[in-house]
């Protein structure tokens, strides 16, 4: 008798047992946290695909943009991809260099102006796309540990109500329903930790990848302002 009781009493305080005994208030905050942790564990999984995937790219662009190829070679390469990061500013750059050597520029500040501004909205696109889907991650490491807690304060109040009905304070009669109440918190902690871990980490890789973005940027316009004035110089002489 006294081991099927154990038995019994252990099998009373297991997970699954704690969250089929509560309420339905606390139930429905479980499982909202759970759904916000597998959703925080797929964006952790894509963001870190993703940022890996970007840096390789990055990196290999640079060593071709380097490597002395003729600008408009690379560009004919890349112009019919459906590129990303810093080959996307290229190639927009690129075509606004194009377009307006073809229809006759001769503004040189005009012209500059316009490139810059192609590769300022690229820019903020990319850094768009990178950031994607880390406001998610901000939302629940801030708002699941408060969640948690309000499943917590329920089952606690719930707790006190049925003791009140047994009118009983035997530690056996009140442990359950506290551990019940406490594991919605526990499930908050669980969902809002990695959350911000993740957050606090990408939200630095997003930084840094921006940061090469400008960089390039700032280098290529001066390139290509070199050359604006080499080309349009003779055209002004000439008139």
């Amino acid at each position: 008798m006294e081991t099927a009781g154990l038995a019994a009493a252990t099998q009373d305080v297991t997970l699954w047992a704690l969250f089929m005994e509560a309420g339905w208030v606390v139930k429905l905050v479980m499982l909202g946290l759970l759904a916000a942790s597998i959703w925080t564990w797929a964006i952790v999984i894509d963001k870190a695909v993703n940022y890996g995937k970007a840096r390789r790219q990055f990196d290999q662009f640079e060593q071709v943009f380097w490597s002395g190829q003729s600008l408009e070679e690379l560009y004919r390469t890349l112009a019919e991809r459906n590129n990303t990061g810093l080959a996307a500013m290229f190639v927009a750059a690129m075509r606004e260099w194009k377009k307006s050597f073809e229809r006759g520029a001769r503004s040189p500040i005009g012209l500059q102006m316009r490139i810059d501004r192609a590769m300022d909205v690229t820019l903020a696109r990319e850094a768009e796309s990178l950031e994607a889907r880390l406001g998610s991650l901000a939302t629940i490491g801030s708002s699941a540990p408060f969640i948690g807690l309000f499943g917590t304060v329920v089952g606690i109040m719930t707790s006190f109500q049925a003791i009140a009905g047994s009118k009983s304070t035997n530690l056996a009669v009140v442990a359950p329903g506290i551990a019940e109440a406490l594991l919605a918190t526990a499930i908050g902690l669980v969902a809002a930790i990695p959350a911000v871990i993740a957050y606090n980490r990408f939200t630095g890789e997003s930084g840094k990848l921006t940061s090469r973005m400008e960089g390039f940027a700032d280098e290529f316009s001066a390139i290509l302002s070199r050359q604006i004035d080499e080309k349009l110089q003779p055209r002004q002489a000439a008139q």
